[in-house]
């Protein structure tokens, strides 16, 4: 059932909110990241990974639920359908994917956040780890940059999915249409008849 004008609007506002919040959150959290990489000062690389476990959990984690709800019901309530169009697919595939991988590497971020909380790090002993949180950080933005354009852009056409409904419906208006046409044929045939019966009666008068 397609949604009204007014929740049209209003789920639309909420998923741009939701979409354009995760994407800069995103861009801060590769900023910090690569902060805590790089930089050779402890109060630098302590603060970062603070505040990327905190915009983790407090902006990126709900933007991402945020944008990927409000996606599906603006899909399933507007005229473009979640399975019609290819676009709708493929950033609805990509959305799942970046939350999925939020999802899983959280609990590294929050190791992150714990190590730095205890102490300074100390060697090479995470760099394994602070390099998987910027390339995730970077993959992450790229995704989000690649749903953004796919958005606007809305290539690819219907899928067969969409062809096939697209076709039903037009089957079954061409069928109404049929339809609407013999309701008004007999409707003449038997206004046409009542008006010969009437004229002949009166002839016999």
């Amino acid at each position: 059932m397609l949604m009204t004008p007014h929740l049209r609007r209003l789920m639309l506002t909420a998923h741009i909110t939701f979409s354009v919040g995760w994407l800069g959150a995103v861009a801060v959290f590769l900023a910090h990241s690569i902060a805590g990489l790089l930089s050779a000062d402890t109060l630098t690389v302590r603060t970062a990974y603070l505040a990327m476990n905190l915009s983790a959990w407090v902006i990126i984690l709900p933007a991402c639920v945020g944008a990927l709800l409000t996606g599906i019901f603006q899909s399933v309530g507007t005229q473009w359908g979640l399975f019609k169009y290819y676009w709708v697919v493929v950033k609805l595939l990509l959305t799942i994917g970046a939350t999925v991988l939020l999802l899983v590497h959280m609990q590294p971020i929050t190791f992150m956040a714990g190590i730095v909380s205890q102490g300074p790090l100390m060697g090479t002993e995470h760099r394994g780890l602070q390099i998987q949180l910027v390339a995730d950080a970077a993959a992450a933005l790229l995704v989000l940059l690649a749903t953004t354009t796919i958005s606007v852009y809305k290539p690819w056409g219907m899928t067969f999915y969409g062809l096939d409904k697209l076709k039903k419906r037009s089957d079954q208006q061409n069928r109404k249409s049929k339809g609407r046409f013999i309701v008004i044929g007999i409707i003449v045939f038997v206004i046409l008849f009542i008006i010969h019966l009437m004229g002949g009666g009166l002839h016999g008068h």
